[in-house]
């Protein structure tokens, strides 16, 4: 069974920045093409990014292009979102996806507020 496990969140003031990361633990990691879902209270969850297994493409949510980057290390099976000029819309807890499985991680809270 995979395990996800999100980390990096935080509070941040508007205009920062931070690097969320989710470690996974099953070894066909390079095989699957992963996403990052946010939820924030009251809405439903949307996807904020999404990259291939081999990392070769990328794709975003209109709302943060420009400003959020998707990555992976399969070596590591490690995913990452960085999260650049970070808006007060952004805040939400934001969730590693496995495929297209309803495998996730537990979350990682994001406050963005001065």
């Amino acid at each position: 069974q995979v395990q996800l496990v999100e980390s990096g969140g935080g509070l941040v003031q508007p205009g920062g920045s931070l690097r969320l990361s989710c470690a996974a633990s099953a070894f066909t990691f390079r095989l699957v093409a992963m996403s990052w879902y946010r939820q924030a209270p009251g809405k439903e969850r949307e996807l904020v990014a999404a990259i291939s297994s081999t990392g070769g493409s990328t794709n975003y949510a209109d709302s943060v292009k420009g400003r959020f980057t998707i990555s992976r290390d399969n070596a590591k099976k490690m995913l990452y979102l960085q999260m650049n000029s970070l808006k007060p819309d952004d805040t939400a807890m934001y969730y590693c996806r496995w495929g297209t499985t309803n495998t996730w991680g537990q979350g990682t809270q994001v406050t963005v507020s001065s």
